[in-house]
């Protein structure tokens, strides 16, 4: 078992919570085969990253193998692969310093500006998508304020692992200072002080601010610790006011801050280190946001293990729904495990969560990225998906997203193929969900984000400012 599995069962009682004692494999070593299993699924999604990024702009597709935009998230999660591929020995550190810094600096040097085409962002802000050849806005996407803060967390790890006294290196730290310092996040701030969802220049601000609890935690913490322009400590307050009202409560034998897709309880972890801290609400609560994703992990297998909408192929072993592709959009009749014909709505890209929209659909990515919170059953539920469900499994690790309830031979999917006898799979993977898979396997297996990331100043100064304390804060 690694150091991280041990502290994380020693600190927030994984084993206590549900039953009371430590469970048999706490003090067990981990079998050889899931170890054989997590490095070589590890290493394929590291070659994702970089078999898949355009090396001479550091642009990572949304998804492959079909051809795509670029995704700035998916650029931020890049950003992240190359510190773990050097430390699990896959690439060097020239390589990988090389790669970056190549992505910084077409990054910096690409136009921003109000208008409708030939520029890749706004007041520090990038477009959702930008086209792979060009670097430019992708269509008519929007300036996304969440997708910016995944390239820029991408980007701050970046800075703080790449701290050798050699130019190269010197030139990464300084231009994540400039791509970050540049960000007007008052600008965003539409209906002071939350902080909006995005912009077009076509339609104006989104009507929409990122209000708790979900994946956009990570915006306010930059928000407040940007060097140049924060925005005051009143934004956080107004992040954490509709916690109560909208997603603190009970959910499969779990009290938690609930979030319905699993992404939500994942994306800031992938970089922020929450055992042992605490902000106001959660120090009020007697637990910190490591546990609360522990919880919702387990609340997650819960549902699967309960199934009540009767999709094929869910258990305590089989789970994980959160966005990811899906089948196709259209109305059938579905016969559930309990033999009741029912017409059923399947969707394609959506985010889905047990409460919000389940149409069968689970996403292996979804259950792997909460490794770091709960391995006792994230590992078993990720080798039972590759053994069970074989086609699943490609070049680069799994593919997005499998439906085993979607066997309809007649129906052209959207994305993907029909598995004669099995049910649909993804011929797609996407690089927002390949993205914290990696991030919270290289966290699971030796903290390699969350020991860079605690000496990051922008980092520190922003949980700071949003009042948390104690732990590894000091």
């Amino acid at each position: 078992m690694d150091l991280l599995t041990r502290r994380a069962l020693l600190t927030h009682g994984a084993g206590l919570a549900l039953a009371g004692t430590l469970p048999a494999w706490a003090d067990a070593p981990a079998p050889a085969a899931a170890e054989a299993f997590l490095a070589d699924l590890e290493r394929r999604t590291f070659d994702f990253f970089w078999e898949t990024t355009n090396a001479k702009t550091g642009l990572a597709p949304d998804r492959w193998p079909t051809p795509s935009f670029a995704s700035i998230a998916a650029v931020g999660f890049a950003l992240s692969a190359y510190p773990v591929g050097v430390a699990r020995g896959y690439i060097t550190r020239t390589q990988a310093r090389d790669r970056t810094l190549t992505t910084l600096r077409y990054l910096a040097n690409l136009p921003q500006g109000p208008g409708k085409t030939g520029v890749a962002g706004y007041k520090g802000f990038f477009y959702h998508f930008l086209d792979m050849k060009t670097g430019l806005r992708f269509e008519r996407c929007e300036l996304s304020t969440v997708d910016t803060a995944l390239l820029l967390m991408g980007a701050l790890h970046a800075q703080s692992f790449f701290d050798a006294d050699q130019p190269e290196e010197a030139s990464i730290r300084s231009l994540v200072d400039e791509l970050y310092g540049r960000v007007d996040w008052a600008w965003a701030q539409v209906r002071p002080p939350s902080i909006s969802h995005g912009w077009t220049p076509e339609a104006g601000f989104i009507p929409s601010d990122w209000k708790g609890y979900n994946e956009a935690m990570m915006v306010y913490l930059l928000a407040l610790g940007s060097p140049t322009r924060p925005v005051k400590p009143e934004a956080y307050g107004a992040w954490l006011s509709t916690y109560d009202q909208h997603s603190w409560g009970e959910s499969y034998g779990q009290t938690l801050l609930r979030f319905p897709p699993l992404f939500g309880h994942q994306f800031t972890h992938c970089w922020v280190d929450f055992r042992g801290i605490r902000d106001a609400y959660m120090r009020d609560k007697g637990f910190d946001y490591f546990e609360n994703s522990r919880r919702a992990t387990y609340a997650q297998q819960a549902y699967a293990k309960a199934n009540p909408l009767g999709w094929r192929g869910y258990s305590d072993e089989v789970w994980g729904v959160s966005a990811s592709d899906g089948p196709a959009d259209v109305t059938l009749p579905y016969t559930t495990t309990a033999g009741k014909t029912e017409p059923r709505r399947f969707i394609s890209y959506a985010g889905r969560g047990m409460g919000l929209y389940d149409d069968g659909t689970l996403a292996p990515y979804a259950a792997g990225s909460s490794i770091a919170f709960a391995p006792e059953i994230v590992v078993p539920a990720l080798m039972a998906i590759k053994q069970r469900y074989p086609h699943t499994w490609g070049r680069y690790g799994f593919w997005d997203s499998f439906n085993p309830s979607f066997n309809y031979p007649d129906v052209k999917p959207q994305h993907g193929r029909i598995e004669p006898g099995k049910g649909w799979v993804d011929t797609d993977m996407l690089g927002i969900d390949q993205g914290p898979l990696l991030a919270m396997m290289g966290n699971h297996r030796g903290e390699l984000i969350w020991r860079v990331m605690r000496k990051n100043a922008h980092l520190v100064r922003g949980l700071k400012r949003a009042g948390f304390t104690g732990g590894w804060l000091g």
